[in-house]
């Protein structure tokens, strides 16, 4: 994508519940390049040790890579939770990140970050932090380096989240 990747707040929402539903294990899933805004499609993570690791299903990875050459949405990156932890790449997704641009949206129960795997990046000399555009009804905030939900009675509601922004 060329231009600032953009997030729905729907997309956002069903990653936080996903997270939320699998407390002691990670999500995964691809990232794709939607209508003006990246899409999500989960998969199963086929760890050893899904606890503290992600691999994205390749029967899965394989099926969008036969979509994209069939015309379908382009492979943009992946996302995968961290279950215990902040929405920080960790030194073992650096060492399995390959450098080519692709982007890893990190999520945990309560916050979301989004990264580029890139040669001699910032964070553990493969990411940098990636701010981007979410989407939540008709409101569009520009520049958004962490989604933070709220604490309230129903914290899987958009209209709930604190957005942090870059300053």
């Amino acid at each position: 994508m060329g231009m600032t990747p953009r997030l729905s707040s729907e997309t956002l929402i069903d990653l936080f519940a996903a997270a939320n539903a699998s407390p002691d294990a990670e999500i995964c899933g691809l990232l794709l390049a939607g209508e003006g805004e990246m899409m999500s499609r989960p998969t199963n993570n086929v760890a050893a040790d899904p606890t503290r690791f992600f691999e994205i299903d390749p029967v899965a990875l394989i099926a969008a890579h036969r979509a994209v050459r069939e015309g379908g949405q382009a492979i943009i990156g992946h996302y995968h939770s961290h279950p215990s932890g902040d929405p920080d790449p960790s030194r073992a997704d650096a060492a399995d990140a390959v450098p080519d641009g692709s982007l890893w949206l990190i999520v945990t129960r309560a916050r979301a970050r989004l990264w580029r795997a890139v040669p001699h990046g910032g964070v553990h000399g493969r990411f940098d932090a990636v701010a981007f555009d979410c989407i939540t009804g008709n409101r569009l905030e520009s520049g958004v380096r962490t989604v933070s939900l709220a604490r309230n009675n129903d914290p899987l509601r958009a209209e709930s989240w604190s957005l942090t922004f870059d300053d």
